[in-house]
């Protein structure tokens, strides 16, 4: 237990149009703890699960001290397409990604177009489907991927375009050396957008 000043207090419900989404860790977790339950993940699957999932998100103490950091959460369960709607819902904004950038682990994309997904993927999609749009040219992983639940997962921030090289360089300090840029807030309904 801890005690944080009210003004210190980075919700899920305060992103802003204009923000920029930050993501500290990669994406693929719950791509290999499907392939580990199938017994199909070798040693070098192992290490990067165990060593994803046991990196704490200690930057999230420095992003309270940013002005410019609106909103913060952490990608978990419900994947990284459900916590960017949680963003876009709370704020009353849109949100979209860019697929391109957004980190993966190595060889998760492949692993999960060989039929290594969880069933709270699939779950997490038919919750939360309807409000993601996505570019009719990626790859059918895509879908997968932005709704594989992550266990102990990045951070998520958004955060004013000033503050992104900041918001970077505090992760990557921290041994985030994936953290990247990967889409935006915008004016719009609530949805989602992951752009090709």
């Amino acid at each position: 237990m801890g005690l944080v000043h009210p003004s210190k207090v980075r919700r899920n419900a305060d992103a802003k149009a204009g923000d920029v989404l930050i993501l500290g860790k990669p994406l693929g977790v719950g791509v290999l703890s499907a392939a580990l339950k199938k017994g199909k993940l070798d040693a070098d699957g192992y290490a990067q699960l165990v060593q994803t999932t046991t990196q704490l998100n200690k930057p999230g103490v420095q992003f309270a001290e940013m002005d410019a950091v609106h909103a913060l959460t952490d990608v978990t369960g419900f994947g990284l397409a459900g916590h960017t709607l949680e963003l876009a819902r709370g704020a009353g904004l849109a949100a979209e990604i860019d697929w391109g950038k957004v980190p993966l682990l190595p060889s998760v994309a492949a692993m999960a177009a060989d039929g290594f997904v969880t069933g709270a993927s699939g779950r997490n999609w038919a919750g939360y489907g309807a409000k993601v749009i996505l570019d009719r040219t990626l790859p059918s992983v895509a879908k997968d991927l932005v709704s594989d639940p992550q266990t102990s997962g990045g951070l998520l921030v958004s955060c004013d375009p000033s503050a992104a090289n900041d918001v970077l360089r505090i992760f990557r300090d921290g041994g985030f050396g994936q953290a990247a840029v990967i889409g935006r807030m915008k004016a719009g309904p609530p949805c989602l957008t992951v752009l090709a």
